[in-house]
């Protein structure tokens, strides 16, 4: 799975669904996390029409096939597990080969499907917090070893 997030981290664009203006949800701590690294990111959530990050304002769209260049975007999903599942065939018919399932947003056919359809599918129980792959706690690693940084 290391080869897995590091090669999540190897996108040029980077897309967040189930994405919040709630600081208290971990879709805006997501959000979050990808803005303070200075990483090119879009909210997906049909909720709202942007988010605001620290001093940047996020367009959202609102859906995974209204992002602009798919093919060169990974995704992160922390939505509930019956819509992770919508939301992996919406990315699939778009054309995103990297996803990133936080703990809590799937469940076995989730990541089943993930697995099978996805070249990079970053999910399940292992990750360094013992819940679980969390960009939140594994990112930082992977996304070093994506640029060639030592650790």
């Amino acid at each position: 799975m290391d080869l897995a997030a590091k090669t999540f981290f190897s996108s040029r664009l980077y897309a967040v669904a189930g994405a919040s203006n709630d600081k208290s949800k971990f879709g805006y701590k997501l959000l979050a996390w990808y803005d303070a690294r200075h990483l090119p990111v879009q909210p997906v959530t049909p909720s709202r029409p942007s988010i605001q990050v620290s001093s940047n304002n996020y367009s959202t769209v609102s859906s995974v096939g209204e992002l602009e260049s798919p093919s060169e975007t990974s995704l992160s999903i922390v939505t509930q597990p019956h819509i992770t599942l919508k939301v992996l065939r919406e990315a699939k018919e778009a054309g995103i080969s990297c996803v990133w399932m936080q703990p809590g947003s799937f469940d076995t056919e989730g990541l089943e499907y993930a697995k099978q359809e996805f070249k990079v599918a970053v999910g399940g129980n292992e990750g360094r917090a013992g819940e679980g792959w969390c960009v939140l706690v594994d990112g930082d690693e992977a996304n070093r070893r994506a640029k060639g940084e030592k650790l």
